[in-house]
């Protein structure tokens, strides 16, 4: 008799539950409301390796904004890495590709946009080429070679 009960009080968790997963929309048939878990991300699952290097290069060392001063840099062969953002303009971005490879000066494309860059330079404005002078402390130029 003691199981009976307990049966009982189970079927009617169950369907409490079900009426409470269960949704009607106006004159529609109840469907099945799906709860999503989302797994947490750990901090190095969050951070991209290149977003860290450019943050810890803007921060520790020598960098300049623009695409002029970009192109001028390329020109004269100061610079020693060109950051590109993923929507960057297409002739700034040959012009800079074009005079970075005949001074041999690497560059890459960050795969964000321009205002993506910017927030992760730590600057409230969109940066769509970033000169490096010198690195800092930053691992950019080992990123750079990989």
């Amino acid at each position: 008799m003691a199981e009976d009960e307990e049966m009982d009080d189970q079927e009617e968790i169950e369907e409490e539950t079900e009426q409470e997963a269960t949704k009607e929309v106006a004159g529609q048939p109840k469907k099945k409301v799906k709860k999503v878990v989302r797994r947490r991300k750990t901090k190095k699952d969050r951070e991209n390796p290149l977003t860290v290097a450019i943050r810890l290069a803007v921060e520790s060392g020598k960098v300049d904004f623009g695409a002029r001063t970009g192109i001028m840099a390329s020109l004269l062969g100061k610079a020693k890495l060109f950051v590109l953002s993923g929507n960057t303009p297409i002739d700034v971005k040959s012009k800079v590709e074009r005079f970075s490879t005949a001074s041999n000066i690497p560059f890459i494309t960050f795969e964000g946009s321009s205002m993506e860059l910017g927030s992760v330079c730590g600057k409230p404005f969109p940066v769509s080429v970033l000169s490096i002078y010198e690195e800092g402390t930053s691992n950019i130029m080992k990123l750079v070679k990989k």
